[in-house]
């Protein structure tokens, strides 16, 4: 029998993989079915759906590895990254669903919530309030109007898959929906910034790509995330991660 092998486990979720198969639990039932509707929308390559039996989602494991990982090498090629682009540009261009993702937040709630973060970080003593200051101000740029588009929510380089420069499929949707493409795009780019270049290249021409809003974005989605991950039992100080993104920005 295959070994049982623990993905990832917090309060919120865990994914357990046996075998082939990956087993995602996940106690909010709405998220579980957005994520299906997404993958079923979605026209990339994404998991098969084996199974489902609340709260348990049991989806085929993807051929092909993973492009790297945050604080980590990229095991990809640029054409590899540039495939990906091209995959991405495909998702944004595509009718949007009904339901807004985590890209899709309005720019008041967003402000908002960027600023109660903003003094929780300092207040706790998790990272300086020079260097806090200087990235709120550089993620200023990404609160305003967009397009919605249809965006993952949660691209981070793990969650696609490549087999040599093609790409095999994208997981983890549970936070897709109508929201800002340069979300995705940043996402996607968060600690990996040399490879922009090769995305920004297979994602093509005829979208303005700013990319004083990409960077505001790793700022903003940087600061949004080191509370929440040193509570849950990551580590952003890990190098190349996120407070590494926070220091890049001064």
């Amino acid at each position: 029998m295959d070994e049982v092998e623990v993905v990832v486990a917090h309060a919120e979720r865990a994914t357990l993989r046996v075998g082939d198969v990956f087993l995602k639990v996940d106690a909010d039932q709405a998220r579980a079915d957005a994520e299906v509707e997404a993958m079923t929308l979605a026209p990339v390559p994404t998991p098969e759906v084996l199974w489902r039996k609340p709260p348990v989602l049991a989806l085929a494991a993807l051929p092909g590895t993973t492009l790297g990982r945050l604080g980590g090498p990229s095991t990809g090629s640029p054409a590899a990254w540039g495939a990906a682009g091209a995959a991405l540009r495909k998702l944004h261009d595509a009718p949007p669903p009904p339901r807004t993702g985590r890209a899709g937040r309005s720019v008041v709630a967003l402000a908002a919530e960027l600023d109660a973060e903003c003094e929780l970080i300092v207040a706790n003593g998790l990272l300086p309030a020079d260097l806090v200051t200087r990235n709120r101000r550089v993620a200023e740029a990404a609160l305003r109007p967009f397009t919605p588009a249809f965006t993952h929510g949660d691209l981070q380089i793990a969650h696609v898959f490549v087999d040599g420069d093609e790409v095999t499929g994208i997981i983890d949707w549970s936070e897709a929906g109508r929201g800002d493409a340069l979300y995705d795009l940043a996402t996607f780019t968060l600690g990996h910034e040399e490879h922009l270049v090769d995305v920004l290249a297979g994602y093509g021409t005829g979208v303005d790509v700013d990319l004083d809003v990409i960077r505001a974005w790793w700022s903003l989605r940087s600061l949004l995330a080191v509370r929440w991950l040193v509570e849950h039992g990551f580590d952003p100080f890990a190098p190349g991660c996120e407070v590494d993104v926070l220091r890049s920005r001064m």
